[in-house]
């Protein structure tokens, strides 16, 4: 099978990017495998060009609506039509719709959680199946067990297949996250492709700032200073509104983005984003995941992540165009207990389980259980999963171990952020790579990182001035 004139006549493409076409070839020979393949690479098309070889449907689970639409939006604009996303943005008759209609879709994108709805389990095992996909596959790991355990419940579904063909698709894993995809993917000895995480194009900065106010006025000179796009990651959605808020009066194009705004309205300031009608998004990690923009120049972190590997997601949406683009983390010391607070406060506490458990015991529905005990909303799913395979007394020990798990994975990005040795050897080593060769913009730790790359251009400056002009002109005539 000639996979170049495939790649060349569906989808215009002269070449495979590194690891696409090895991937391919093993969809097609019903292997299933881990990809582990750089944001950038074209993950997508792992999927898409084995579905046009193999009769039947490839569903794709995958995590979030924006991303969803995304790509049911790019296979439109290539000429399929037999292609559809359930999930929640669509109205219960549309949903319906779709699911009478599940025979007729090439494409099927779902999410975890309305893959556990048992009529469209059901629907969807009556269907022609040529393999289903796992995208962004390290969510198993860094959600499923904190808030989304239908993430965990995926491997319940796989069962009721015969021998499915199984593609986990993934940007960034280490040697726990690929364990935690093999086990909730039932996979027995899968493929594994794991292509190096390190983007020679991107340098690395991080800055021990005094206070709050110091990282503000930060970020006002680098956004007055340089130009984007970029992406400003905070820690909370109120720090998102206000940091967008401060911003629009110096920087134009600025918006919020987080999960506590409207759906259609976060998929607004997404396409202005992608359409370049935005230049920054201040956002908490809602954002970003899946997004298909190649001229990312800047991705800043205001704040600390909870664990290197969502670091790295999140930088790595930074220069996918292969272009020079700076990443950049600004913290306090007062960041690391901030960070901890928000990453521990839905575990709930040995006591509060067993109150959870002992009012479900006394025939409270679950909501009742959950406010009597005060248990949150994400507690009440994580204890609703455990609570219904395990005694209270070892769904206590996983809660532990999830605890521990936790610290010890931000002690590493607490390790990265006060170390003094080269920012891209840690994070490659934790991955289990070694560098081999420092490019010439490494990081801060290395040299100075520059960043004449991204500051204005004359043409870019003038154009900004000439809109600033116009725009109090037309406020003036009315």
């Amino acid at each position: 099978m000639n996979l170049q004139q495939v790649l060349k006549n569906k989808f215009g493409f002269e070449t495979f990017r590194p690891g696409q076409e090895e991937v391919i070839r093993d969809v097609l020979r019903k292997q299933s495998q881990i990809a582990i393949l750089p944001t950038g690479s074209g993950k997508s098309l792992c999927f898409q060009l084995p579905a046009y070889l193999i009769e039947g449907t490839v569903v794709i689970i995958s995590p979030l609506v924006a991303l969803m639409e995304d790509q049911v939006a790019i296979l439109k604009q290539q000429g399929e039509k037999r292609v559809a996303a359930l999930n929640s943005f669509h109205t219960y008759q549309e949903r319906e719709r779709m699911i009478q209609q599940l025979h007729h879709y090439k494409f099927i994108f779902i999410s975890p959680e309305m893959l556990a709805v048992p009529k469209v389990a059901e629907k969807i095992r009556s269907i022609r199946l040529a393999f289903i996909v796992v995208d962004e596959a390290h969510c198993i790991s860094q959600w499923g067990f904190d808030f989304r355990p239908d993430y965990l419940r995926i491997s319940e579904f796989l069962r009721t297949l015969y021998e499915p063909t199984i593609l986990a698709l993934t940007a960034t894993a280490d040697r726990q996250v690929i364990q935690d995809i093999r086990d909730y993917l039932n996979l027995t000895n899968p493929v594994l492709h794991k292509h190096s995480l390190d983007r020679p194009n991107l340098s690395y900065a991080i800055y021990e700032m005094t206070s709050e106010e110091e990282k503000t006025a930060w970020l006002l000179k680098r956004l007055t200073e340089t130009s984007g796009p970029g992406i400003i990651y905070v820690a909370s959605r109120k720090r998102a509104d206000e940091l967008a808020v401060l911003l629009k009066d110096k920087v134009r194009g600025v918006a919020s983005y987080h999960a506590g705004i409207e759906q259609e309205d976060r998929a607004f300031v997404q396409d202005q984003f992608l359409n370049g009608e935005l230049e920054w998004i201040c956002a908490t990690n809602a954002f970003g995941m899946g997004i298909h923009k190649d001229d990312v120049r800047q991705v800043i972190h205001e704040h600390i992540p909870a664990t290197i590997a969502n670091y790295v997601q999140e930088v790595g949406r930074a220069g996918r165009d292969g272009k020079t683009s700076v990443t950049t983390l600004i913290y306090t010391k007062d960041d690391i207990q901030k960070t901890r607070f928000i990453m521990q406060e839905d575990l709930p506490s040995d006591e509060a389980i067993r109150y959870f458990a002992s009012s479900l015991k006394a025939n409270n529905s679950i909501q009742e259980a959950a406010l009597l005990s005060g248990v949150s909303e994400t507690g009440k799913r994580i204890l609703q999963y455990y609570l219904e395979r395990f005694s209270v007394a070892d769904t206590i020990q996983h809660i532990q171990t999830q605890r521990r798990e936790k610290e010890g994975k931000l002690q590493q990005m607490i390790d990265l952020v006060q170390s003094d040795t080269c920012i891209r050897e840690r994070i490659l080593s934790l991955f289990g790579e070694e560098i081999t060769g420092n490019p010439s913009i490494c990081c801060s730790t290395c040299h100075e990182v520059p960043i004449e790359s991204i500051r204005f251009t004359k043409d870019t400056q003038e154009k900004r001035e000439w809109e600033d002009w116009f725009t109090r002109l037309t406020q003036l005539l009315g």
